[in-house]
């Protein structure tokens, strides 16, 4: 498909800016070398005639050459880093071509050959200053921007180290920022934190957090974001079925479509390495033992939204853009970002607390995984050697904890002996899968530090010790939180304001993209 050209806003000022230095090289070029005649005893001409008789044609000429080369629509060869090779060609051209138009227009007034070669020398300097100015000023304007939209402010001049965390306040993100923070990462961590800043409270006076607040689905905030960044891991989206299913067209836009904006940026900033969250539900439905090339069997809209992002980030893949997707299993424990919608947490609470497990589907398969070992997960992605990481897609869990739900609910009661275990065949989720974790043990060396003993542990301990006080409160359920404390009106008014976003950044996204 054809490449939409995109004239940025200020492209006006642009061929005003550049009209001036030209015809401010030609004047003093004629002014210097008139100079230079009464310097050698030579009678000189007023510079009035040929200056004015040149105009015209200089500009008509050197602006369209201009054009033609990118600088106001921002071309591939214009917004590369040959940029200054680019401008030098052009103002050449230009002078090439208004030294021909000399000879073959009457009306163009005859600077002369020491005169013209001035004027280009003068043109082409005075291009590269104003480039680099507005470069330089851009990053001024950048920093000063970051103030209003953050809560801690961050400076464009990173360490090689510096890993842009998106989502970063969420229930894998607030495991993931310690771990980073201890190993020496610059995170800057872009969340409009939903569910509040408790879940980060700990960290956030850290000298090595940058926290960007806003919507990850901006295109001015990403590209805003992404500058002096190495790495990006994208854990940001409504994540789990009954989510996803509140609003399928905001599952959509937020899940697919904002992802795709992500990772054209990042591709566009130079940025390699793009780490993204997906899920083992994207098998849906299967007997088999699975692995990352068994076939998907997606049985949700949450599951489809991930496989087609999977399948978008497969087919930019570049020797410059190297996505790393991680199918996470069915996630337990404790975070900063407790949830308690997910069903090893949500059992250990009812057992606890209301002395019932209640089992769906006790023979249906899932490959459990503490959120610490998520983290831990995509911390050795952010690590590992483009070689570990080539075969990109990656089961994350291992082979010791597929277990059925029977299988956990008989757990939790060895742990809770009061509890009655009840089970139910009734089919409410049709998923089942049994996932190989062979790729992930033998290319990043990943070994869960938890077990499903120890997460259960966990969840019983933080009960008992009142950390938890009310596991039915709405922020530990995400499909709860969105429908009861934000309610679909809200979210139908947050897509709007996203669609008005991204309708009022396009040309910004363009740029972003070299276009």
């Amino acid at each position: 498909m054809a490449r939409k050209t995109i004239v940025p806003k200020n492209a006006a000022v642009r061929v005003l800016a550049d009209l001036v230095i030209v015809n401010a090289a030609l004047f003093s070029a004629l002014l210097l070398n008139n100079c230079f005649i009464l310097l050698v005893g030579r009678p000189s001409n007023t510079i009035l005639r040929p200056f004015l008789g040149s105009f015209w044609a200089l500009s008509i000429i050197g602006i369209a050459v201009f054009a033609l080369m990118g600088f106001y629509t921002r071309g591939r060869a214009y917004a590369s880093h040959y940029k200054a090779l680019v401008v030098l060609q052009a103002s050449a051209l230009a002078f090439l071509l208004f030294g021909f138009a000399e000879f073959v227009i009457p009306w163009v007034g005859r600077i002369g050959r020491p005169a013209l070669v001035l004027s280009w020398g003068l043109t082409a300097a005075g291009l590269l200053l104003a480039r680099l100015w507005a470069v330089v000023w851009g990053h001024v304007n950048r920093i000063e921007m970051s103030g209003a939209t953050s809560e801690t402010n961050f400076s464009l001049s990173t360490p090689s180290k510096t890993i842009l965390l998106i989502g970063g306040a969420g229930y894998i993100g607030s495991s993931l920022l310690p771990r980073l923070l201890n190993s020496n990462y610059v995170v800057r961590l872009l969340d409009v934190f939903l569910y509040g800043s408790e879940p980060i409270q700990e960290w956030i006076n850290h000298p090595n957090l940058q926290i960007v607040k806003a919507d990850f689905r901006r295109v001015d905030v990403v590209v805003q974001a992404m500058q002096g960044i190495n790495a990006v891991v994208h854990l940001g989206a409504i994540v789990g079925d009954p989510a996803c299913a509140l609003d399928e067209e905001l599952t959509v836009e937020t899940n697919l479509l904002a992802t795709r904006m992500i990772a054209e940026v990042t591709k566009g900033q130079g940025i390699k390495r793009f780490i993204f969250a997906s899920t083992c539900s994207v098998y849906g439905a299967s007997d088999e033992y699975l692995d990352e090339k068994s076939k998907l069997n997606p049985v949700s809209l949450y599951a489809r939204s991930k496989i087609a992002c999977e399948n978008m980030l497969l087919a930019m893949m570049s020797t410059d853009f190297q996505p790393v997707i991680l199918r996470f299993g069915t996630i337990y424990g404790l975070s900063g970002r407790t949830r308690f919608d997910l069903v090893v947490n949500l059992l250990s609470a009812k057992a606890i607390v209301d002395g019932l497990i209640t089992v769906y589907g006790s023979d249906q398969w899932r490959p459990f995984l503490h959120v610490n070992d998520a983290a831990l997960a995509v911390y050795l992605a952010c690590r590992a050697s483009d070689g570990a990481v080539a075969e990109t897609i990656f089961n994350v869990g291992s082979d010791e904890q597929n277990y059925t739900l029977g299988d956990v609910g008989r757990l939790i009661q060895s742990m809770v002996p009061d509890a009655e275990l009840q089970f139910f065949e009734k089919d409410v989720d049709r998923r089942n899968y049994r996932v190989n974790f062979d790729r992930i043990r033998r290319s990043l060396r990943f070994h869960p530090e938890w077990t499903l003993e120890m997460g259960v542990q966990q969840v019983l301990g933080a009960i008992t010790s009142g950390r938890v006080t009310n596991y039915k409160d709405p922020r530990y359920s995400n499909v709860r939180f969105l429908s009861e404390e934000i309610g679909p009106a809200s979210l139908r008014i947050a897509q709007q304001r996203w669609i008005q976003e991204v309708l009022r950044h396009s040309s910004q996204a363009e740029v972003a993209l070299g276009g």
